[in-house]
């Protein structure tokens, strides 16, 4: 897994890239924070030829977003995230992306 964070002078924002390899995975997409952990507001990823499931967010920079992936439905974290914070609703920790 990987997250390229890419930031743009002309605004305050922040292109974050999260890569997944996930060969035999159908449906990846990433939740959080930023997108209220609505699977219906999720940023869904595309799958490439070589199995890795890409996709790209614009988020607020100076901030810190909490995320994790949901691949086919379970939800998984990112072992490179920059940090974890423990979630009493979900009973796990979810990756945090400091901006």
């Amino acid at each position: 897994m990987a997250i390229k964070k890419q930031y743009l002078k002309s605004k305050p924002v922040c292109k974050v890239t999260f890569s997944v390899p996930a060969e035999e995975a159908k449906k990846v997409a990433v939740v959080g924070t930023f997108n209220e952990w609505n699977e219906k507001k999720a940023v869904k990823l595309k799958k490439l030829k070589n199995g890795t499931f890409k996709g790209t967010v614009d988020l607020e920079k100076d901030n810190s977003y909490e995320f994790r992936y949901v691949v086919d439905g379970a939800y998984i974290n990112d072992d490179q995230a920059d940090a974890y914070a423990w979630s009493d609703y979900a009973g796990a920790e979810n990756g945090v992306l400091n901006l």
